[in-house]
């Protein structure tokens, strides 16, 4: 943890932390948030973009594009729009550049029209094409062939025209409550008797959520034939509307306001609250209404009256308006000539006892601490470590945070297996958002199980990633064991997030996570956490109190270094203390994913600082923190932390978070060679963020370097041509021997 001299209270605030001097390039010295992360989705957008990919990973990242804008529209956008309506006009400080409200709303305005244009050319004119050369072809109606269109036919009247519910929109039949991001077929109608004393009117037909978005047509081998659902429904309007005469047709979507406002009452549970407020999302105002580019103009102004929305609202789109909806296309092609190689990550193997046996995940626990970086090395150990909690009869109790976990998860089946023998404690955080309602359901059954189930604290998301494993060894003796990590407890996700586990008995940091579930569970103040960094109550002072001491080195002329590698930089305290220790002469190395509002390579400002984004096959969401502190790269006084918390207000002072030490010298040695100098070599997947916010690669050389494709041949023990790569690499990696472990399967039943 930090030292006495650097702890906050006695933490020396640097001269030159409230008045910056003045720089010559930037009008101001934060980076917009919004605009940042814009940048950040049009990153994962040049994926989709580079041909170097194989084709379907360049479709499944178009289609994340299109998710992730959905999540910022329904969130930030919606957010930006109610505090206009609520009249407020205030300007942004500190991690924002000052614009009002409705200046932000009218540069992200452009933002958005600028890329969803850029989001269609790459479907359009890169995508398809490439698709037909691979014989993948999606199909308009009008291009079936005789036996398309009876399968197409038959698949209708069979699966589609049974749930459907056509609206007419007049006095008796009101326009449909169009559920949050439902695609649906509109349609200007007009009867075909007594049309001249009656104008057109709208129809909407919504497609069922049950049913896929893509139907595979017959076709011969080697061929891929597919039509969307949207087409099939609306060359069958007709049929629907009877007695109509169809003026105009188009399929739209809206998306809304997703954000929860809940109003707490003393007579409701926050879990009411939530599931109250979850009804609510579904209705939110509308943000944004997609609709076909070929629609019909006076169908869409229609809409968009309805709608209650400006025109800048209104957001035209080539077939298909959801470009998420795209994961169909990807998992419904079987070629994996044209996806990534799969990939299983290393399996933990144990130390032998003296006997040849395998020790077990305990007792190599009692003698060292087991770092694992996910998918590199296999998520297995992890479950393997909460499913002792049923499968060892020596443990007594399990304590857990649950932030997002997966339906069919190991760790939550093992929770409800053990809750019958042994004490079970789950922080469940009902607010993960867009996890809130299976969260709920969760909750619910580890009730029902006979677990101990919280919600936190009020007011403050559970974000802390850890579990408390407390055990009656051999000996007799009461040992907790821990698993801290960065990343959430959902093997699914675990095979394509790059994260950090650290597994440990350690005294000092099994009874800091006790302590941090005493805090979760009772509130309870005053709590010493540490060795552990615990937000909201140390974590941003601390982390402050870190950076200052990296400035205090530089100034007395000892070594200074922070490589820093996490999701987002937005904190604006935390920016100005690295602005000032890049001042005092600090060399700091950022690798930040997405949104970062620090201004790198400033003159007389941060021109000691260097910020790089990575952007390949797997998702970076590790959270990483090296500190020199005063002494040479390698030395045992360097320190390093992992955890839950990115540097952003949120994390930092709105939600309970922890960040963890790595104490033990050969894994802080694998942190520091092996991971960040791997990520500090790439020169493929890299990003170079500059000073006036644009992204630039940096040169390739004669050895480029991929930094996921290297820690991938490490894991399988390609170390040779690991090696190979790092040839300009400025320190050496330290691979770890791959081996394969066979593991025990639970034999307890369900309860």
């Amino acid at each position: 943890m930090v030292t006495k001299a650097a702890k906050p209270a006695k933490r020396k605030q640097p001269a030159n932390r409230q008045q910056l001097p003045s720089v010559d390039e930037p009008q101001h010295l934060f980076f917009n948030r919004d605009e940042s992360w814009l940048r950040f989705n049009g990153r994962v957008l040049e994926e989709a973009q580079d041909s170097s990919n194989p084709l379907m990973e360049r479709v499944k990242f178009l289609a994340i594009t299109a998710s992730n804008l959905d999540e910022f529209i329904e969130v930030r956008v919606a957010g930006v729009l109610q505090r206009i309506e609520d009249s407020y006009h205030q300007p942004v400080v500190q991690a924002d550049d000052g614009m009002t409200e409705q200046e932000r709303l009218d540069v992200l305005a452009d933002h958005l029209h600028r890329f969803n244009r850029e989001q269609y050319s790459c479907w359009t004119r890169s995508l398809i094409p490439a698709l037909r050369t691979q014989q993948i072809e999606l199909l308009h109606w009008d291009n079936l062939d005789h036996a398309a269109v009876e399968f197409a036919n038959a698949f209708y009247d069979r699966e589609v025209d049974p749930l459907l519910t056509p609206v007419t929109v007049d006095p008796s039949h009101p326009f449909p409550r169009v559920l949050n991001k439902a695609l649906c077929i509109g349609l200007l109608i007009q009867r075909k008797r007594g049309a001249a004393r009656s104008g057109p009117m709208l129809g909407v037909v919504t497609l069922p959520r049950s049913l896929p978005r893509l139907i595979r047509l017959p076709s011969s081998e080697g061929v891929s034939r597919f039509l969307f659902l949207h087409e099939l429904i609306q060359a069958h309007t007709p049929r629907m509307f009877p007695g109509y005469e169809i003026l105009a047709r188009g399929p739209f979507r809206v998306t809304r306001n997703s954000n929860l406002y809940l109003q707490e009452e003393e007579s409701r549970s926050l879990l009411e609250s939530v599931r109250a407020e979850l009804h609510n999302r579904r209705r939110g105002d509308v943000v944004r209404l997609e609709v076909g580019a070929g629609a019909d103009e006076e169908l869409i102004d229609q809409l968009r009256v309805n709608f209650q929305l400006d025109r800048w609202q209104v957001f035209r789109a080539e077939e298909p308006i959801n470009l998420s909806g795209l994961m169909e296309l990807y998992s419904a092609v079987d070629r994996p000539d044209l996806k990534f190689p799969k990939f299983s990550g290393r399996e933990y193997k144990p130390p032998a006892k003296p006997d040849g046996q395998p020790q077990s995940l305990f007792e190599t626990l009692q003698h060292t601490d087991i770092l694992l970086h996910h998918p590199f090395d296999s998520y297995r150990t992890v479950e393997q470590f909460i499913e002792a909690g049923t499968e060892d009869d020596c443990v007594v109790s399990i304590k857990q945070t649950l932030y997002r976990t997966s339906a069919d998860s190991p760790l939550f089946q093992a929770l409800l297996d053990a809750a019958p023998t042994t004490d079970v404690t789950v922080v469940v955080e009902l607010m993960a958002r867009f996890d809130e309602d299976s969260n709920i359901r969760w909750a619910r059954t580890l009730e029902d199980a006979g677990v101990q189930v919280f919600h936190g604290i009020v007011g403050l998301k559970t974000h802390a990633k850890l579990a408390l494993l407390v055990r009656r060894d051999g000996d007799g003796t009461i040992r907790r064991y821990a698993h801290l990590g960065t990343g959430n407890y959902n093997s699914i996700t675990a095979r394509f997030y790059t994260d950090i586990s650290l597994l440990t008995a350690n005294e000092a940091v099994t009874s800091a996570v006790q302590r941090v579930f005493n805090y979760l569970t009772a509130d309870a103040q005053g709590e010493d956490f540490r060795p552990l960094m615990v937000a909201p109550v140390t974590l941003a002072t601390d982390t402050l109190a870190l950076i200052d001491r990296e400035t205090e080195h530089a100034r007395a002329g000892r070594p200074a270094r922070i490589i820093a590698k996490m999701n987002a930089l937005l904190d604006g305290k935390t920016i100005q203390a690295l602005y000032a220790a890049s001042q005092a002469g600090v060399e700091v190395d950022l690798i930040i994913r997405g949104m970062c509002a620090l201004r790198p390579g400033i003159r007389g400002l941060s021109e000691r600082i260097r910020v790089r984004s990575i952007v390949g096959r797997f998702l970076e969401h590790s959270r990483i923190f090296w500190f020199s502190n005063g002494v040479p790269d390698g030395d045992a006084g360097n320190e390093v932390y992992c955890g839950s918390a990115d540097w952003m207000p949120r994390n930092l002072y709105e939600r309970c978070e922890s960040v963890y030490p790595v104490t033990a010298p050969e894994l802080r040695a694998r942190l520091r060679n092996e991971i960040l100098q791997t990520y500090l070599a790439d020169t493929v997947k890299a990003r170079l963020l500059q000073s006036d916010g644009n992204y630039t690669r940096p040169p390739r050389g004669a050895h480029p370097v991929e930094a996921q494709t290297r820690l991938m041949e490490l894991a399988q023990g390609d170390t040779a041509k690991a090696s190979s790569e790092s040839a300009a690499a400025p320190a050496k990696l330290r691979p770890r021997t791959a081996a394969k472990k066979a593991t025990r399967r639970r034999t307890a039943a369900a309860s």
